[in-house]
């Protein structure tokens, strides 16, 4: 029989990486839809080589904005089973390209996949297994996003960015910015915010190499930051973003907030809401 912290384990791999009852030709035809529809709305794709990685990234550039938006994208497919690890990170529901490719126009706007994501693995030789699990939030994984950044942001040639991060892309886009001068805003979409926390929560075994957002609020104070939670994610709850939007006040930060979007899961209703909470970030 399978235990109740089992079944927890098991519930939130197959959510988190959206394959929950799909068959491999549906996830792959998931997969195509949505980079078409980057490619018809504009986008086009590119990868950039890092010191650690070979990252993938879509990107809209226009000259009407000097303030790069850019999207970081979650987790992904890390795990197949409860004891399977992926052999392919690549998202099935990549909700940060959803969210990306809905950006207004005036806005030069990017989408960062995370490492090993869309990317061939004969392409890149330092894709194991270690970098979409216990590695994810890692120095290696930290630095080699941030240098991306830095190429799509004199690409862009804008001056400032606006860094959106979805799920665990929401720790990546923090860790980021903490180490950044140039960010005009922070903005965090079912945020995966304090991983011990969230280990904790659904009784699975902590990370032992990663970099935890709480670690660097010290740094990100001072920026303009909207955290938002799903009213029914049952992967990253809400008082996840609550207690991290607390400790940032509690630091001292001055302009940051916690929005919950009701009868939003981990993956669905964002969306359809998506225009609308921007107004609330810019």
């Amino acid at each position: 029989m399978m235990r109740q912290n089992d079944l927890s384990l098991l519930l939130m791999i197959l959510l988190l990486s959206g394959c929950a009852k799909l068959s491999p030709a549906r996830q792959t035809s998931l997969r195509i839809n949505t980079q078409a529809n980057a490619l018809q709305a504009g986008f086009s794709q590119s990868r950039i080589a890092t010191r650690s990685f070979l990252l993938t990234t879509y990107q809209k550039f226009t000259e009407a904005d000097k303030t790069l938006a850019i999207y970081i994208e979650g987790d992904g497919r890390s795990y197949l089973t409860r004891t399977q690890v992926s052999p392919d990170p690549t998202p099935i529901n990549p909700l940060a390209l959803k969210l990306a490719i809905l950006h207004p126009n005036t806005q030069p706007v990017a989408y960062l996949a995370r490492p090993c994501q869309y990317t061939p693995q004969a392409l890149d030789k330092h894709c194991t297994a270690a970098v979409w699990t216990d590695q994810r939030f890692s120095e290696p994984v930290i630095r080699s996003m941030n240098e991306a950044i830095n190429v799509l942001k004199k690409k862009s040639k804008a001056n400032t960015l606006h860094l959106i991060g979805f799920s665990g892309g929401a720790a990546v886009a923090v860790l980021i910015a903490a180490r950044r001068n140039d960010v005009a805003s922070l903005a965090t979409v079912a945020g995966d915010l304090d991983p011990n926390t969230l280990s904790n929560y659904h009784h699975t075994t902590p990370l032992t190499d990663f970099i935890n957002p709480l670690s660097v609020i010290s740094n990100i104070i001072h920026i303009p930051q909207q955290h938002y939670a799903g009213e029914k994610d049952r992967i990253v709850p809400a008082f996840i973003a609550e207690q991290f939007v607390n400790a940032v006040k509690g630091a001292g930060g001055l302009k940051v907030n916690r929005i919950i979007l009701k009868n939003a899961t981990h993956h669905t209703g964002w969306e359809e809401a998506w225009l609308d909470l921007l107004q609330d970030q810019y």
